[in-house]
């Protein structure tokens, strides 16, 4: 057996993104992390792929959203003159 597992469950998963499995589950019901459900008792699985193609989509919407809202430090703006 591989060291590395194909299919991750939502507790591995939280591990991974440091987080909570609560969590992972609300990714995995919002449809943003894709995931199978198995066995008589609907036990949850990520693929170890579906996992990284969406860690490389959170990278990318987080860049957009910095790009979009750019972090403006308060102590770095210029001091506006008051009359």
């Amino acid at each position: 057996m591989a060291d590395d597992p194909r299919f991750l469950t939502l507790a591995d998963v939280a591990d991974v993104l440091n987080t909570s499995s609560a969590q992972v589950y609300a990714l995995v019901r919002r449809g943003e992390l894709p995931a199978i459900k198995i066995g008589g008792r609907g036990q949850w699985r990520v693929e170890r792929a579906q996992l990284e193609e969406f860690i490389q989509r959170m990278y990318v919407e987080t860049r957009t959203f910095v790009d979009q809202h750019p972090f403006v430090d308060a102590e770095a703006a210029p001091a506006q003159e008051s009359d």
